[in-house]
């Protein structure tokens, strides 16, 4: 008989933990002994935020990232196949939302392993949430190309979707470029598109406003380095 993967969501930024996640993961968390995760580092610090009694060094750890070999995963959920339960932790949010853990979660549909995600914050959600945006249509595009004229071309194509459509368009962006793909909207999209700016959710320095880019203009807060999603709607 596998084991069961579990889909364990982690802090957006520095809140109170109980604030926040639901003290059933925690149970959860405290019986489990394998853990598939972006960076062990910081997953250390969460699970002793969870627990403070919890003996680390009992604990395997497999490290999913942009510098792990594809190759490998696959002996990622040997446990999972000897009957132990594993969990997925993200850096923060959702696990397998716009994070590498999607790829162990695939394989384990293929291996018929059970799956259960636990209810966790997702920043994108919080932001449509808060936003006043279409929360019926909606595209999480991610990241805009890197290249200033596919970005451009982009951009305008999935504003288009907001007029057309009546498509919320959601992205993210790496935190030190967040000032520039805001510049990116305000000389690129209409005057009167709105743009919804939500930073650092569930933080004590969380910020959510939504206004006309014509709006932000003169009035843009310092998005430097902090975790922000962009939506965009009319």
């Amino acid at each position: 008989m596998t084991g069961k993967l579990y889909l364990i969501p982690n802090l957006l930024g520095e809140s109170c933990i109980n604030h926040v996640l639901p003290t059933h993961n925690n149970e959860i968390i405290n019986n489990i002994k394998h853990f598939i995760v972006e960076d062990i580092r910081t997953t250390r610090r969460f699970l002793k935020k969870v627990n403070k009694d919890i003996d680390i060094d009992k604990l395997t750890f497999f490290e999913l990232n942009q510098h792990t070999n594809p190759q490998n995963i696959s002996s990622y959920i040997a446990p999972l196949l000897k009957g132990n339960d594993m969990a997925i932790i993200s850096e923060a949010g959702c696990p397998a939302v716009a994070d590498p853990g999607a790829l162990v979660v695939e394989l384990a549909q293929q291996k018929n392993i059970r799956v259960i995600p636990l209810v966790g914050p997702s920043s994108i959600l919080l932001a449509l949430m808060a936003s006043g945006f279409n929360g019926q249509s909606f595209s999480f595009e991610g990241y805009l190309p890197i290249d200033n004229d596919k970005r451009t071309k982009r951009l305008k194509t999935l504003e288009s979707r907001i007029y057309s459509e009546n498509q919320t368009q959601i992205f993210i962006e790496t935190p030190y470029r967040n000032n520039k793909i805001v510049q990116d909207f305000i000389s690129n999209c209409k005057p009167s598109t709105k743009l919804c700016i939500a930073s650092e959710i569930t933080t004590e320095n969380e910020f959510i406003k939504t206004k006309t880019l014509s709006a932000w203009k003169n009035s843009l807060p310092d998005l430097n380095k902090k975790p922000t999603i962009f939506l965009l709607y009319k």
